[in-house]
C-alpha cells in the first residue's frame, strides 16, 4: 500500500483538541476523507473517520485492520502536517 496524496485543511477557531482534518490518497485509487489530527499533552495523533452510533458512542467508518497500517498511516499524515505547519509559518511573517 502505497500513500501517494495527503492533503491538509488547518482547523481555525477551535478551543477544542482537533488541529487539522486531512484526506489521503491510498494505490492512486482510493481516497480516504475526515481523517483528523488531535493534539493532547503535546503530541499529535490521528482518529479516523467516524460517525455517531445512537447509543452516542462513534464508530469508525474506515479504518486499518493492523497496528503497522495504522502506524504507516499516522507517520505519513503526521509528517505532512508536520511540513504543513512549517509552511505557514514560513509564510507567516509575524512568526
Amino acid at each position: 500500500m502505497t500513500i501517494g496524496d495527503v492533503r491538509i485543511r488547518q482547523v481555525r477557531h477551535t478551543d477544542g483538541k482537533l488541529r487539522a482534518v486531512a484526506s489521503i490518497t491510498i494505490d492512486d485509487c482510493f481516497v480516504v476523507h475526515d481523517i483528523r489530527i488531535f493534539e493532547r499533552d503535546g503530541a499529535f495523533f490521528v482518529a479516523m473517520p467516524s460517525r455517531k452510533a445512537s447509543d452516542g458512542t462513534y464508530k469508525d467508518i474506515a479504518h486499518p485492520l493492523n497496528t503497522e497500517t495504522r502506524e504507516y498511516i499516522q507517520t505519513v499524515i503526521l509528517d505532512r502536517y508536520a511540513a504543513f505547519l512549517k509552511e505557514s509559518a514560513d509564510e507567516d511573517p509575524e512568526d
